[in-house]
């Protein structure tokens, strides 16, 4: 009887925790936009103006602008450097591993679960950065922050999804999942 009383805790703790408070799919995407736009505040603010996404906002509100804004807010927020150059790519693997769960890519007979792609693309890009083949600079942080946040959507963050093929029948799931992986690019730094 004791034994039962402290499942019944546990479950309740579990059930009561900051990742179940939302349910189901809505959940899942909250977490998403709340984790993209913490991303986008830090890219914009924080990191180099040659990035796609800050000059698109710097075309749309001017350079002066936005030269004025970011010392108001760098000011008011001073950041880490591990937050500024790391915390981005966690957020942006975690939100990959939710899009991602529960789907797969059929290929001839086989079935490739798609739960682990968001750490072979998030390492895959470092080691290209280790190798000079893309922009940037290779980080042992920004794995560890990789794994850190993809251990995180994969093993806290529960919701009910059936198993789907990413491409058939190509779905509004689907959509979001590509769109997911190609949102990176914004972060993208022009030379």
């Amino acid at each position: 009887m004791v034994g039962e009383q402290n499942i019944e805790s546990k479950t309740s703790f579990i059930e009561q925790s900051p990742f179940n408070l939302l349910h189901g799919v809505k959940k899942k995407y909250y977490l998403i936009a709340l984790s993209l736009l913490i991303s986008l505040f830090i890219y914009l603010f924080y990191r180099t103006e040659k990035t796609v996404i800050t000059e698109l906002f710097i075309s749309i509100i001017s350079f002066d602008a936005f030269v004025e804004l970011q010392k108001t807010i760098i000011k008011i927020l001073p950041l880490n450097e591990r937050i500024i150059y790391s915390l981005p790519e966690g957020l942006w693997v975690f939100c990959i591993t939710l899009t991602s769960k529960n789907l797969f890519l059929k290929i001839g007979s086989r079935e490739i679960n798609l739960i682990f792609a968001p750490l072979v693309f998030s390492i895959g890009l470092e080691l290209f950065q280790l190798l000079h083949l893309t922009n940037g600079r290779f980080d042992f942080w920004d794995i560890g922050f990789s794994v850190l946040f993809w251990a995180i959507g994969n093993y806290l963050v529960s919701f009910k999804s059936t198993q789907q093929n990413l491409l058939n029948p190509f779905t509004t799931r689907s959509f979001i999942c590509i769109l997911s992986y190609l949102i990176v690019y914004l972060a993208h730094v022009w030379q």
